[in-house]
């Protein structure tokens, strides 16, 4: 919907397409679904969900993890604008472990870094 012909709305690291591989296969998942609701001290969240099937509008990114498997992120269509330029990646540490976002179109963050704000030209 937003996409630049021959270019990927979102990329995904070699990390983060193994994480989603190995969790689609556990689920038996056709992809993990990303998008953005309101909430949250910022104003907006992002949400993720191992979904059965694709929507008809949704963004597809197919990318493949490491060990030759397939991952497959699906932009919700109402995200697309908000997440063009992000880069998904899963970051491993001591104390935590999880999936992060490198937005260009985030403005603002909350300390937490679970909530944020877009341009407002976004919306």
């Amino acid at each position: 919907m937003f996409a630049i012909p021959g270019q990927s709305p979102v990329t995904v690291t070699p990390a983060a397409a193994a994480q989603i591989a190995r969790l689609m296969a556990k689920q038996d998942a056709a992809g993990l679904r990303i998008g953005v609701k309101k909430g949250g001290c910022a104003g907006m969240e992002y949400t993720m969900d191992y979904v059965a099937e694709v929507e008809t509008n949704d963004e597809v990114v197919e990318v493949a993890a490491p060990d030759g498997t397939g991952a497959r992120v699906l932009i919700a269509p109402m995200a697309q604008m908000f997440l063009f330029g992000t880069e998904i990646d899963y970051e491993t540490s001591l104390l935590e472990s999880g999936f992060r976002f490198r937005n260009p179109n985030v403005v603002e963050a909350c300390g937490c870094g679970e909530s944020i704000k877009f341009d407002e030209t976004l919306g």
